[in-house]
């Protein structure tokens, strides 16, 4: 074979081989017993892809350079011949292939426990076997993360950010308020559909300690793309103290920056959409920001959560985030900003 198609050959599996390693998303890369049984079946598509591929550019390769000849040396189309390339080639080995990816993910779905709760004879025994630890509710376009509790005081609601204890598998109930979202970490598990009126099922576990990036999978509308989520796995004694935490209610502001926002909070507009637990704001359309200090990232995690991006989430979210249902609120002073940005930026 030529040189130049070799090349061809090895700079096409490089590229693909690029492409699942070292990224922020990858199925090659899990951290949890489900994304590991998922990154095999993956990794053998990938190959197979590869063996395929390289087999039938070889086969169109040696086409390509076969002599020719004239019409004197072939013999006619209609003398027969080649039926076995296509029994072979087009009908038993996709068969084959097919049917053992087929199976394989049979297996797969067999081992994982998600389940549609929509009636059925074994609705009652599925309820109880996945009664669920944590609700993830998409919305367009952010996730809001309720950690449930028999004692309904004990409940905690967050925004964007999952966390989870290592070794520990998590039930997790998914639904949608609006339209079709999937949640998907690749490197805890396997996407899952948000399907309205139809409550899906999950559980996740983590192997160790890290943060794991994930999204919507789904397509969602304009800003489905910076519908992100961050799973931040941590060890059970940490999990056990954050979520602690995030019980109490919001910091009341020790300085007078802070204070002064958070008058202009509760006499705002955003008062109405958000929750600060321990204050009166308790609007429910919108992110719960009791805890936002503490957060990573804002804007379902698109944008870093400090001072700068914050001013401008707040002023200007239709330019960051077009179409969202957050309102450019543009009436602030330059001061009422900087106090509103240090009250919201102490709610540790």
């Amino acid at each position: 074979m030529p040189r130049r198609v070799l090349s061809v050959f090895a700079t096409a599996a490089m590229l693909v081989a690029l492409a699942g390693c070292h990224t922020v998303q990858s199925t090659f890369d899990p951290h949890g017993p489900a994304a590991e049984r998922i990154s095999h079946l993956s990794l053998f598509m990938t190959v197979l892809f590869l063996v395929i591929t390289a087999i039938m550019w070889l086969l169109f390769a040696i086409a390509f350079y076969k002599r020719r000849g004239d019409l004197t040396e072939h013999a006619p189309i209609d003398t027969g011949g080649g039926e076995m390339w296509i029994a072979v080639g087009g009908i038993a080995i996709p068969l084959i292939v097919l049917s053992v990816l087929f199976v394989w993910g049979l297996a797969l779905l067999r081992a994982f426990p998600i389940h549609g709760m929509h009636g059925g004879p074994s609705h009652a025994m599925m309820a109880h076997s996945m009664k669920p630890a944590i609700l993830i509710v998409g919305h367009q376009w952010w996730w809001e993360i309720h950690y449930l509790s028999d004692d309904p005081s004990m409940e905690v609601t967050t925004a964007n950010e999952l966390h989870l204890p290592v070794g520990k598998p998590v039930n997790i109930r998914l639904e949608t308020r609006d339209i079709m979202h999937s949640f998907w970490v690749p490197a805890l598990h396997g996407k899952v559909d948000l399907i309205p009126g139809q409550p899906n099922y999950l559980r996740i576990e983590a192997a160790q300690p890290g943060e794991y990036q994930g999204q919507c999978a789904e397509y969602c509308g304009a800003e489905h793309a910076r519908m992100r989520i961050l799973a931040i796995a941590q060890t059970p004694n940490e999990y056990e103290a954050w979520l602690a935490g995030q019980r109490q209610p919001g910091n009341e502001p020790a300085t007078e920056a802070a204070k002064a926002g958070q008058k202009i909070f509760l006499a705002g507009p955003c008062s109405m959409c958000h929750t600060v637990r321990g204050t009166q704001a308790g609007g429910n359309v919108a992110p719960d920001l009791t805890h936002i200090g503490s957060r990573q990232m804002i804007a379902a995690n698109y944008y870093r959560n400090n001072d700068a991006y914050l001013e401008a989430w707040i002023t200007h979210a239709q330019s960051l985030k077009p179409q969202t249902q957050m309102p450019n609120l543009t009436h602030f002073t330059g001061e009422q900003l900087a106090d509103l940005t240090a009250y919201l930026r102490q709610l540790q």
